[in-house]
This record gives C-alpha cells, structure tokens and sequence, in this order.
C-alpha cells in the first residue's frame, strides 16, 4: 500500500502526522524534511534566552513514536500529482496522498555593505541556533522589524541583557495586529526594558567595524551594534506547487477539506490558502491539522475556525489579539488606561475582533464566547 506522505517536520507536518495516528495508527506514513527532522514548538524560538534551550525530540523518537518513516536531510525536487509521485533528485516516491507542509519562506533584508553576512533570520531551530552562537559573549543587537516575532525577540533579548535597538519602516509595533493606541503600552513597556525605536525608517547599510558592525539608516543616522537579526516577515513557500501545476495566489489555494486544485493534494501551515486568507498563526494551523486529519483517515471534514486569539510573548506587557477577519468594516473601541486597555472590534455592534493588554487579557475567554456567537 502506498503511504501518505507528509513533506515537512515542522509544526504543521507533525501536528497533522499525530492527528492521523489518532484515527489511523498502521496505515504507512512518511515524512520527509530538508533539516534533521527535530520535532520542537516553533513559537518558542522567539524567547529562547529566557528559556535557556529549546526542547526537541529527534527524528528516531518521532518515527517511532508514530510509526512513520521520516526521511531527513532529503530535499524534494518536484511534484508529480497527475503520476502520484514525489522526485528527490533522481528517485521518485510513489505517494497514495500528499500533504504539503513545507512552510514559509523568511523575506530578505535588500541591504548594501560588507556587513551583511552578519544579518540572521529565524525560521526554524536550526537557524535559531546559527543566531544564538551568533550572539554569544555579544551585547548590541538590532531587530529590523516591528511585528509580532520582532517583539517577541526584542523582549526576550532585552531582558537577558542585550541591548536592543529595532528598526521598523512602520511608525508602530505590530501595526498588521493591533491598533495604535493598543499597540503604544507594549511600546512603553519595552522601552523600560532598554530598547530603543527606529520608526519610520529603513536599513540601507550593514558595515563592519573593529567594533561590530556600523549600521546607516535611510535617514543617515549611525547605530552600532554586534548582530542583526532580521525579522521583517514570512512568505509562503509555492514555487514548487507552481511549477507542479497548481492552483496559488499568496499561497496554495485550498478549500474547506484542505485539498488544492489536483486530486489527492492537500496544503497546510503557512504555505496554505483558506479563503483568501494565509494565518499565519498556531490556533488556525492546530485547527487545520485536526479536520485534515480526520478527511485524510476517511471521513472527510470541511474545516471551521472558531475564535482564534494570538497571544504575544511579551511577558513585560500582556497582549493577546484576535484579530477581525481581513477588510472587515467597523471601528475599534477602547476602554482602560495606561498598560491596561481592551480594544473591541465592532460592526453594527457585532463584535468582529478584540485586542486586550495588562490585565484586560483574562476577559479573552469572555470575549471569545461573543464572538462565536456574533
């Protein structure tokens, strides 16, 4: 019997593969990854220092604890949908389902100057672990880059004593997540921490120097520091679904069973489309794995989100956000004061979104109830 194969290890490809053993533990399952297939929480890499370490299990403990084949270090080459088939360089799988769980891939900082080797960006726990060799002994860091994994780093980084300027074209913190106004208490809370704010400007240079590296803003301003970590945003990964011949927009267009436009297809994680929309969050990517995996075992399940909230990793300000579905019309409204603020998305009085701070975020479960009712 032909497996399903699943490509990708990360938390999608192995949220799903666990998914499907609870419905169907013999079938023949493989995974296949271009990394060592270590199986870790990905949304913990942002705050790694304070964690000391990540906790992983490697492929052996994931194979066997799945009853899977997992195929590490191995790069896929092409996509065969109309043979069935996968191509790793001259090889080919044979596969009775495939599901695309490749991810994203992170933006590039378009910089000049001989310092640009000295730019890390974290994606996986192996690029995590380039960047935290890269910052051993090491005190100056900057973060280009005001989102929601930007933060996250900049809080970690700044309370295990690292120095902390960030670089942001955007003029807020997470300005695709929260208001301005909700956004303004974390921005306060982090400059107590130590870090400092670059809004509205661009990175153009990254120099060496004998004392680090020499950064030059658009505006011509100087910032010296040691590493930069480029955390400017995600991409889904399509080439390879396009050369394949299927269907993509932002990312590989899905429907509401997770299958794209050839048979026996699917997508999930950040490299998929739902409706128009790539979430890039775990919520909607926990949600995907359990409906898919219960469609993969035989019993088909069109996918439902419910409320899903973002909870930032900013211990020194709470956050948690559930953001209102794109191109919504409404307004935000907003109760409390200084670090405590609840923000609600409404429409005609129907609550679309929410964005709480301080010690507004214990009213989430409350006002996850109005939205699933709204």
């Amino acid at each position: 019997m032909e497996p399903l194969i699943i490509i990708g290890t990360g938390l999608a490809g192995y949220t799903l593969a666990k998914e499907f053993r609870k419905h169907d533990p013999h079938s023949p399952l493989t995974l296949i990854t271009a990394d060592d297939g270590r199986y870790y929480s990905k949304p913990m890499l942002s705050i790694g220092m304070s964690r000391k370490q990540i906790d992983s299990a490697d492929a052996n403990e994931m194979a066997e604890q799945l009853n899977a084949s997992i195929l590490t270090n191995t790069r896929v080459t092409a996509i065969d949908p109309q043979h069935h088939l996968i191509k790793i360089g001259r090889d080919e799988l044979r596969y009775r389902q495939l599901v695309l769980a490749w991810g994203a891939d992170v933006f590039q900082l378009e910089v000049e100057g001989d310092g640009i080797e000295e730019i890390y960006s974290v994606n996986n726990l192996q690029t995590y672990e380039v960047f935290r060799k890269a910052i051993s002994g090491k005190k100056r860091v900057a973060i280009v880059g005001s989102g929601l994994v930007g933060c996250e780093f900049a809080n970690d980084l700044a309370a295990s004593e690292h120095h902390v300027e960030m670089i942001s074209q955007s003029h807020t913190l997470m300005p695709k997540l929260l208001p301005p106004d909700v956004a303004a208490p974390l921005q306060v809370c982090l400059q107590a921490l130590g870090v400092h704010f670059h809004f509205g400007i661009g990175l153009a240079e990254v120099n060496r120097t004998d004392g680090g590296l020499e950064l030059v803003l658009n505006s011509g301003k100087l910032v010296h520091v040691d590493v930069v970590l480029s955390a400017i945003g995600i991409k889904p990964h399509i080439s390879m679904a396009l050369e394949a011949g299927l269907t993509v927009n932002e990312g590989i267009q899905v429907n509401h069973l997770l299958e794209t436009s050839e048979p026996d297809v699917f997508a999930l994680g950040d490299c998929a489309e739902v409706d128009g929309h790539v979430l890039l969050y775990v919520a909607p990517l926990m949600a995907c794995a359990k409906t898919l995996a219960r469609t993969l075992a035989g019993h088909p399940t069109p996918l439902r989100y419910g409320p899903m909230p973002v909870g930032v990793k900013t211990p020194i300000c709470p956050v948690v956000v559930c953001p209102p579905p794109k191109g919504s019309l409404g307004q935000w409204q907003i109760h409390g004061e200084g670090l405590d603020l609840r923000a609600c998305f409404v429409q005609e009085e129907k609550l679309l979104g929410y964005a709480l701070t301080g010690q507004y975020v214990k009213e989430k479960y409350a006002l996850n109830k109005k939205l699933s009712t709204s």
